[in-house]
């Protein structure tokens, strides 16, 4: 049966959006949603095209070098922001030879690093969150390895820990570790992540398995089963089987549940014992070391869940990688954890055939190697329905609030105004959806995710449709507003000690035309529509351009015109 939790969250999930939307997202929102069924296709959850590959292998390579059209797309998929240097890159070196330099790319310092040297492991921080928001926002707008934080990001998404579920001391250091330990295994392999999450402190907070024990038979206790099925439900194989399509396998019509109750209670044993390395509160350096495994309180029965078995008396590390060994293998892991890949960078409802080809990929990287994320995520990329604009009816997606916000200010060079490491960066948490963007890195509201992957707006066109459409849960008319608002604040002011750089740009403020024109390109791929442009182009017309305040506030109207417009806010 559904466990318990992801039935309470589909019936919280429609009171929510049904209370938040009225009648289907108002005024700009239903703008929105509209756009986003148009670049779906309006006319149906149809899959495939005439130029679909084949199912199971890679699609072919194209035949020319990447249009400049495709080369925007792609950067835009592959990256927090683009320039026209980096579509000329693409255009000349082709997707493969340019991922493979982006994959090549030399890490930058650790959160981990920053936080430690603007004095935050000092004791009095450790009861606070001071300096997380902080260095989340470094990370992302200073790091030139943009692919690589794109992908920690994706996998933050996936693989969730948020700081307000993370009661300890020193929890600013506690995530900002595990997001270096995802952004460290974000080109390697999904075996050892899975082993590096399933014993990060962080995770073990978060999910309670962190000082877990075996069963007392005296006092009724049993092994706190939270990660078991998080692991199971959302992080591995979920709820239901799986073709390697991604599409459901099916027993008389009805899905086919891919774990119950007892394999819970069976995988609950194999997190019991793990803890901290140490019992030391006053420092943060605990969160940087995997938890232990306390064998007096590891459960000696044994474990039998998902069709395997793990003899009793098993000790707990092994206990624990034979159970991860086993989750690895199952079929589900590869199609489930490749469609919401795929969702992440590239659009909502991919085909069947292009998940197929991807998990074909996980399955096997040309070497034998299973679970090699580094040529998953060129699959990903590279796949004809990423690089083809439009290619099917079904593909589009709404680009998170996140990613617009990152792509503004990595596009205007928005940096800090101050040399005082502690004091940078003080852009704070934007997940009020009223005021801010409703989405803030790593601080996801619960182990769901800012939004769910199969997502449908009830009462909506995308149900009437079939088609999934995530980010549309954090999409609603307070959302929408506070968008729009705090957006235009950004873009005139900074944010706090972060401001942008619109210099360049003052000499293309007097011809509007030229400047929608070139934003247009630069930011949304193109994608405006000749008459959004010809209204946007009327509107910075109407102000003045004299003087170089002027132009500013041209440079300002302009890209807020466009990052409003429906076509920029959804991918095609």
């Amino acid at each position: 049966m559904i466990d318990t939790d992801e039935s309470a969250l589909q019936a919280q999930s429609v009171a929510d959006t049904e209370s938040l939307q009225g009648p289907i997202y108002p005024k700009t929102g239903l703008i929105i949603a509209s756009a986003l069924v148009a670049a779906c296709g309006g006319g149906g959850a149809e899959s495939g095209s005439s130029g679909t590959p084949p199912v199971g292998g890679p699609a072919p390579a194209p035949a020319a070098p990447p249009t400049e059209k495709e080369a925007k797309k792609f950067s835009g998929q592959a990256l927090l922001s683009s320039s026209p240097s980096v579509v000329a890159a693409i255009q000349t070196k082709g997707y493969e030879a340019w991922l493979d330099e982006q994959l090549a790319a030399p890490s930058t310092p650790t959160r981990w690093q920053w936080l430690n040297d603007a004095g935050f492991n000092n004791v009095a921080f450790q009861n606070s969150t001071a300096g997380f928001d902080q260095v989340m926002w470094m990370k992302l707008l200073t790091s030139p390895d943009e692919l690589r934080q794109k992908m920690t990001l994706a996998l933050s998404q996936i693989f969730v820990v948020g700081i307000d579920g993370v009661p300890t001391t020193f929890r600013q250091f506690a995530v900002a570790h595990y997001m270096d330990t995802l952004e460290a295994n974000a080109f390697g392999n999904l075996r050892t992540l899975l082993d590096k999450i399933s014993t990060h402190p962080a995770m073990g907070i978060y999910l309670t398995f962190r000082g877990n024990q075996k069963a007392n038979a005296s006092t009724g206790s049993v092994p706190d089963e939270n990660y078991a099925r998080e692991l199971l439900q959302l992080f591995t194989i979920g709820l239901y089987e799986l073709n390697p399509d991604g599409t459901q396998r099916l027993n008389n019509g009805k899905p086919i549940e891919t774990y119950d109750q007892d394999d819970i209670t069976n995988l609950a044993r194999v997190f019991t014992g793990w803890d901290f390395a140490n019992n030391i509160g006053t420092t943060p350096d605990r969160h940087a070391l995997p938890m232990v495994m306390n064998a007096s309180r590891h459960s000696p029965e044994a474990k039998v869940f998902l069709s395997t078995s793990i003899a009793s008396g098993t000790d707990g590390v092994t206990s624990l990688r034979l159970a991860l060994d086993h989750i690895f293998a199952h079929p589900n892991i590869g199609p489930f954890f490749c469609k919401q890949l795929i969702q992440r960078f590239v659009c909502s409802n991919p085909t069947p055939e292009y998940v197929a080809r991807v998990v074909t990929v996980f399955n096997n990287n040309g070497a034998g190697v299973r679970g090699d994320l580094k040529s998953v995520l060129k699959a990903v990329l590279s796949d004809v329905e990423a690089t083809k604009p439009a290619f099917t009816p079904t593909s589009g997606k709404l680009k998170e609030p996140l990613l617009r916000f990152l792509q503004w200010a990595k596009t205007f060079g928005a940096a800090t105004n101050t040399a005082v490491l502690a004091d940078q960066y003080k852009i704070g948490s934007l997940s009020d959806p009223a005021t801010r963007l409703g989405q803030s890195p790593g601080r996801s509201p619960s182990v769901f995710n800012f939004f769910r992957p199969g997502y449908i707006p009830p009462s909506s066109q995308f149900s009437q449709l079939g088609l999934t459409a995530p980010e549309f849960q954090i999409t609603h008319e307070s959302s929408v507003a506070g968008y729009l608002n705090f957006m235009q604040g950004a873009i005139t002011n900074g944010v706090s000690d972060v401001r942008p750089n619109y210099t360049s740009w003052l000499p293309k403020a007097t011809d509007a035309t030229a400047l929608v024109s070139e934003l247009n390109e630069l930011l949304a791929g193109g994608a405006l529509s000749s008459a959004t442009l010809a209204s946007i182009a009327s509107a910075v017309t109407s102000l003045a351009s004299t003087t170089d305040a002027d132009k500013t506030r041209r440079v300002q109207a302009a890209i807020f015109l466009v990052m409003a417009s429906p076509e920029y806010l959804v991918n095609k």
